[in-house]
């Protein structure tokens, strides 16, 4: 999706107002399944009002009621999760989703795998299964148009990369550049966490294929924390965004030259309550400097 992507940038620095800070809820695992009036009264108060749907459906509420209960809250539900069993079986059933919330994005946040890193062969399989899915999410229409899906109108497909996938290919580089390089009908969700952790560098990673990541996640890690991958990383670690060893003000400066139109604030740490609203806070003065 190179050229369609780098057409966005175009499109999108031409109105940096589109540009906004967001919340991963799956930041709020532990506070909104207890507690939904009381964490979206939160999100909120921290004056974020675009969200990506945090793998937990409507929290037991009947759809609309759930969706009425955002709007009543002035929170758009932007960005979808889709399994790659959805996206392998049933990519219609995400579409609809999407299209539903009146979300442009739809998520992939796991490549199944049998070890601590991907293989060549679940890379090339992954590759397939998000091409054919993008291309029926493409053809799906939500409310509003996003000018970076399939010939302008549709549903983008992004994939969520989690640090499983830097290992070399025999092709040179590494799993995610073979995973960018297949990626015709597909883009990425860029999660500084998880491409800094392993020891790789976000920035660059965004310089090097401009137009690919589309969205953000920001975590923050505290100073000091070692290099690791998921498997053995400590979530604890999440600072405030701005506070830690990150180059965050970096990666959204980055972001805004690009034109990615949503920076996700997502805080997987028990102090989530405490600091996600600074974060939030973090994100808005680089975006208003």
């Amino acid at each position: 999706m190179r050229l369609i992507a780098l057409f966005s940038i175009l499109l999108f620095t031409t109105s940096l107002s589109a540009q906004d800070v967001g919340l991963q809820l799956y930041s709020l695992r532990n506070h909104i399944s207890k507690d939904l009036q009381g964490s979206l009264d939160s999100i909120q108060a921290w004056g974020i009002h675009h969200v990506e749907d945090g793998n937990d459906g409507t929290y037991g509420l009947p759809f609309d009621e759930y969706k009425q209960l955002l709007a009543d809250h002035q929170i758009e539900m932007v960005s979808v999760s889709a399994t790659y069993e959805e996206l392998q079986k049933n990519p219609q059933a995400v579409a609809a989703r999407a299209k539903a919330y009146g979300a442009n994005y739809a998520v992939c946040f796991w490549i199944p795998h049998a070890d601590t890193v991907l293989t060549k062969r679940e890379t090339r399989k992954a590759s397939k299964v998000f091409n054919k899915a993008g291309k029926v999410l493409a053809k799906a229409l939500p409310k509003g148009e996003d000018p970076i899906a399939t010939n302008g109108t549709g549903i983008t497909l992004l994939y969520h990369p989690h640090g499983y996938e830097f290992v070399p290919h025999p092709k040179g580089g590494m799993m995610l550049d073979e995973l960018v390089r297949k990626s015709k009908h597909y883009d990425f969700e860029l999660d500084i966490y998880w491409i800094e952790r392993p020891g790789q560098d976000a920035v660059e990673w965004m310089q090097r294929y401009p137009g690919e990541f589309r969205l953000l996640h920001l975590k923050d890690c505290q100073k000091g924390a070692p290099h690791a991958l998921p498997h053995n990383s400590d979530v604890e670690t999440n600072v405030v965004l701005g506070t830690g060893q990150f180059n965050i003000e970096g990666v959204i400066k980055e972001g805004i030259k690009q034109g990615i139109p949503y920076m996700f604030v997502e805080d997987e740490s028990s102090k989530v309550m405490e600091q996600a609203g600074k974060s939030a806070e973090f994100v808005r003065e680089v975006l208003r400097d």
